[in-house]
């Protein structure tokens, strides 16, 4: 056995496998940053394991078989990860934005296995941007700030919790 066997993961590639690791701890660090949930490990084993599936659906393909149809089967599956980062408290939804981030990785780990490397960086980057983008113009306009948002600050407030950071047992855990 030599070393080119020994390092090899066909049908997979090291580069395709760095892609969706990068572009989950781009669009991770973002969320870990701010304290939120899917924060750089759960974003890349994400974009990760939506690599693994598209490439491997295509590698067993055969005639009877539509690989295409394994991409609608990890939007439903991710579609399950994220109604678990999802929280209703007090009548109102958190953890949207987190939901849609994960689906966002899912979209990004199928460009990785079936687009281009450079593609995917770009959507990471554009995800991240949207992200941090429209806090910004939140923060420059109170317009944006109505409806959700505002009760959802104003919940924190009657609550005593303008950190973020909830209290319970003497452990501090983020909010979402």
């Amino acid at each position: 056995m030599d070393l080119s066997e020994l390092i090899s993961i066909q049908p997979y590639d090291w580069l395709s496998i760095g892609t969706a690791l990068l572009c989950g701890f781009i669009i991770g660090l973002e969320r870990q940053l701010r304290g939120k949930p899917v924060g750089i490990r759960t974003s890349s084993l994400i974009t990760l394991g939506t690599y693994i599936f598209i490439v491997s659906a295509v590698y067993v393909s055969n005639e009877s078989s539509d690989p295409s149809r394994v991409i609608g089967q990890v939007i439903t599956g991710i579609g399950f990860l994220g109604a678990g980062v999802m929280l209703a408290r007090d009548g109102m939804v958190i953890g949207v934005t987190s939901a849609a981030t994960i689906w966002a990785l899912a979209a990004v780990g199928v460009c990785i296995a079936v687009a281009s490397h450079g593609t995917a960086i770009k959507l990471s980057v554009i995800v991240v941007f949207v992200l941090v983008g429209v806090d910004l113009l939140e923060d420059y306009s109170q317009a944006l700030t109505r409806g959700v948002h505002a009760r959802y600050r104003n919940w924190r407030q009657r609550n005593g919790n303008t950190t973020g950071i909830e209290r319970r047992g003497g452990q501090d855990r983020r909010q979402p």
